[in-house]
């Protein structure tokens, strides 16, 4: 008798337990029902380790040195105009510190430069957004943009000194910031997360149709009150236009964010 009875507590006991463990479950599932998906997608990869191989005061210094590492040595150098006023080349996106460092001092020993400095990825702009808020991306972005006012268009250009094309600038004011963006308008606006023109912020990326069609050909980056700077093959120059234009309302075919 008193073992049927015990059986019977453990039923009971076992039921308890069970229901509790349901719930338990029942309330977790329930959770990650509810729980909304991101609205983005994964930001854009960061640049890493950068070769920096000048400084100068003077941009004609800055172009030459440039030119003479593309043109004479085939590398992917660039110059900008940096916050200290002074004009920097660089080259090179290296995984680890070590490479990079191998990688400028053969270049040394073959006397293609003189001197070196290290660009780490806690120097860009993305890394800083933490410290100083998160406008403060959009901000360096858009004034990155406006230092090339002025350049050159140029079809497959991707260099001050040269000339940009339209996503040859938008990959250079990117990387200059710390952000891997793809080299093709099409690829840049493949990567991006979608937003709205209204919900357009500094920094992002608009992008147009030429011909009638929805295939991307053409990109820019806002800078915000309805503007965007972009290289313009009709200007032939790097300028700021309105979306609400005529012609780019026409063109426009979205917006991306990676920020």
């Amino acid at each position: 008798m008193e073992h049927r009875i015990m059986k019977k507590y453990l039923l009971i006991i076992c039921l308890f337990l069970f229901f509790i463990l349901m719930l338990s479950c029942s309330g977790k599932a329930h959770h990650r029902r509810v729980a909304s998906a991101p609205r983005y997608k994964p930001a854009l990869n960061l640049m890493g380790y950068t070769i920096q191989a000048g400084a100068f005061r003077n941009v004609e210094n800055a172009v030459r040195l440039t030119e003479r590492l593309k043109i004479n040595h085939g590398l992917d150098a660039t110059y900008f105009l940096a916050d200290d006023k002074f004009f920097k080349v660089r080259f090179g996106n290296f995984s680890t510190k070590d490479l990079a460092k191998k990688r400028a001092l053969e270049l040394i020993d073959a006397k293609v430069i003189e001197e070196f400095y290290i660009v780490r990825p806690e120097d860009y702009s993305v890394a800083r957004q933490k410290q100083y808020g998160a406008d403060y991306l959009r901000e360096s972005i858009v004034t990155t943009a406006r230092d090339f006012l002025g350049v050159p268009y140029l079809w497959g250009g991707a260099s001050p000194d040269d000339g940009f094309d339209c996503s040859g600038l938008t990959m250079t004011v990117y990387q200059l910031n710390g952000l891997n963006l793809p080299r093709n308008s099409r690829k840049q606006y493949a990567v991006g997360n979608a937003i709205e023109k209204n919900e357009l912020q500094k920094g992002d990326l608009v992008f147009f149709a030429d011909r009638g069609n929805h295939h991307v050909s053409h990109v820019g980056i806002y800078v915000g009150d309805n503007q965007f700077i972009h290289a313009s093959s009709q200007g032939n120059e790097i300028r700021i236009d309105h979306l609400s234009s005529d012609y780019f309302t026409r063109q426009y075919v979205g917006a991306r964010t990676y920020l």
